[in-house]
């Protein structure tokens, strides 16, 4: 590797796609420059790097461009071989990525995409969908402060980047209790424990703001 490294990251501070990558860039104790984008404005930079799908997060090491949340995870992962984030067991790994896949398509698109055009009705069938699917990780978290057992990784990034730190500020505006103590005492357990990672603590949006956002997200969706 260089010397001297060029890390920049676009990202939008709500985002729980570009979040999990600055959690990435901080465990893994890399200096990057990071570029705040604006949803309704996006920048020429974002554009020349994305014109495909002109989203964020964009990572640049070294003037290569990665795309795509969980790609740049093991772009990382990958380049700094350091605090691994991806299990060195083949079997553990594959179980990673796919309850990573889980959240990212099935567990958004129930809780929040879904779930923000639905009548109230509809909303309780979706809450139910959601907590389904969310159980998948409960049982996954049994016996383990966090899904890389000991350690923060890959899952972690994704579900709690997703989850606790989103998903669930989107259900606090709608008056939606998803996920209670009594049926996800491991999730709620593993939530403190990512609440005291320092590196975890300095990417968590701020809630009344993040919450208003949300709150601004499934507008959007409604109207659109």
């Amino acid at each position: 590797m260089a010397e001297k490294e060029e890390v920049k990251l676009l990202g939008i501070w709500a985002s729980p796609f570009s979040r999990r990558i600055e959690m990435a860039l901080k465990l893994k104790g890399l200096p990057y420059e990071y570029f705040e984008e604006i949803l309704e404005k996006k920048s020429p930079l974002l554009l020349a790097l994305n014109p495909i799908h002109k989203k964020i997060p964009v990572l640049v090491h070294n003037g290569k461009t990665i795309l795509e949340s969980q790609v740049i995870l093991e772009y990382i992962d990958e380049t700094w071989k350091h605090n691994p984030l991806l299990p060195r067991d083949p079997y553990e790994r594959s179980k990673a990525r796919f309850l990573a896949k889980l959240v990212d398509e099935q567990i958004i698109t129930a809780g929040f995409v879904s779930m923000a055009r639905a009548d109230e009705k509809g909303r309780e069938v979706l809450a139910e969908q959601t907590r389904e699917l969310i159980m998948n990780l409960e049982k996954e978290l049994v016996g383990k402060d966090f899904f890389g057992v000991k350690t923060v990784g890959f899952l972690d990034l994704v579900a709690g980047s997703v989850i606790p730190f989103c998903l669930e500020r989107g259900w606090e505006g709608i008056g939606l209790e998803v996920i209670s103590e009594e049926k996800f005492p491991e999730y709620k357990r593993w939530v403190k424990n990512l609440e005291k990672v320092d590196f975890v603590k300095d990417c968590i949006p701020p809630k009344e703001k993040h919450v208003e956002h949300m709150n601004h997200m499934g507008e959007r969706i409604r109207s659109a």
